[in-house]
């Protein structure tokens, strides 16, 4: 029987104050690299409990890496207030650094949901990461920014019966981007994949290892 994974309720400093986090690794391994995962829209009841937040971290646990969730700012106990996506990204740079300083020279990955996927997207363009995978990002946010995007394996997983982000805005959006990312389309999923979550975490699991060989 599989040992439980290792959880950690802290605090990281971050720009507007401290931010609430949990850190998570396998019980069984040492680490393989580092992720930070980006939890939905905190205006709309997202945090860092989210299922398909919640549902990254343990599909990179799973694979031995150390999963570092955040609240943004203003979102249970971490200080500072909402701030429209631009302290967000600030916040999740912070996280990064932390990892980073944590687990120094091993790679790090970005993962996020919707507004987090978003924020995710950012980072990834502002600092050198080694993998992102955007769940329902929302797009409306990423395609205002640069035309820049992640030099790293980027997976972008979306169910077409979305009801918050247009998947056929998402295949326009993604089509303009070169070399672009890798798109997964789930036929019957909407936006919190009620009821395929295991099917997401193992797609998001099989995108690691392939990029890992």
């Amino acid at each position: 029987m599989s040992k439980r994974p290792y959880s950690e309720r802290l605090f990281i400093d971050g720009p507007a104050g401290r931010l609430e986090a949990i850190l998570e690794l396998s019980a069984e391994h040492s680490p393989l690299g580092s992720v930070v995962v980006c939890h939905p829209h905190p205006q709309h009841g997202g945090t860092m409990h989210n299922k398909v937040a919640h549902t990254l971290a343990r599909a990179f646990v799973r694979l031995g890496y150390a999963v570092l969730r955040f609240n943004f700012r203003g979102i249970e106990s971490s200080e500072g207030e909402y701030d429209e996506g631009v302290g967000e990204l600030d916040d999740a740079l912070a996280a990064i650094s932390w990892m980073r300083a944590r687990d120094p020279g091993t790679r790090l990955w970005l993962a996020g949901f919707s507004f987090g996927a978003a924020i995710a997207v950012d980072a990834a363009i502002d600092t050198t990461v080694d993998g992102l995978v955007s769940v329902a990002p929302a797009i409306t946010r990423c395609a205002s920014g640069p035309l820049a995007q992640p030099e790293c394996p980027w997976l972008i997983v979306q169910g077409d019966q979305d009801e918050l982000v247009d998947v056929e805005k998402t295949v326009e959006w993604v089509n303009g981007l070169l070399p672009g990312p890798e798109l997964l389309i789930i036929s019957g999923a909407e936006h919190f994949f009620h009821g395929r979550l295991v099917e997401l975490r193992e797609a998001v699991a099989e995108f690691v290892i392939e990029s890992q060989t």
